[in-house]
């Protein structure tokens, strides 16, 4: 079984300064309440080590492209069992940029965390967006 989560909010300011924040990953636990430490070389085929929602997590990032887009696979335990892809893409448009917050999750285990990643994941989801918002808006005003 597969499940799919998607988020998305719209920043008032350049695809730069979201990418900044987005990845200044020194300061996740100044802002940040869903992914509170991210550690590691953050380049395609590389292992980090990501907290989020106080679980240690070593994914491999998959797609690193500056200003755009970052996208990893992590796995509960072992492959195939709880698998999460977890992407982060920008675009810009007229008003700023529509940040997009998805996470594609696959393996055996996911029936069982099914109402979990509808309800406290997506929850944690929104809940960076709007804090990314308002961290990349605080600055843009300064």
């Amino acid at each position: 079984m597969a499940k799919e989560l998607f988020t998305s909010i719209q920043i008032k300011a350049s695809k730069e300064l979201v990418w900044k924040v987005l990845t200044d990953f020194d300061k996740y636990p100044e802002w940040n309440p869903l992914i509170t430490s991210l550690k590691g070389e953050v380049a395609a085929g590389k292992r980090i080590t990501a907290k989020v929602a106080g679980t240690t997590f070593k994914p491999e990032v998959l797609v690193f492209e500056e200003n755009i887009e970052l996208k990893w696979l992590g796995h509960l335990w072992i492959k195939g069992l709880f698998d999460g892809e977890h992407r982060f893409l920008l675009t810009e448009n007229k008003d700023g940029v529509c940040f997009e917050q998805s996470e594609k999750f696959g393996g055996i285990l996911v029936p069982l965390f099914a109402k979990s990643l509808d309800g406290k994941i997506k929850t944690g989801f929104e809940e960076m967006n709007i804090a990314l918002k308002r961290r990349v808006e605080e600055i843009q005003g300064q």
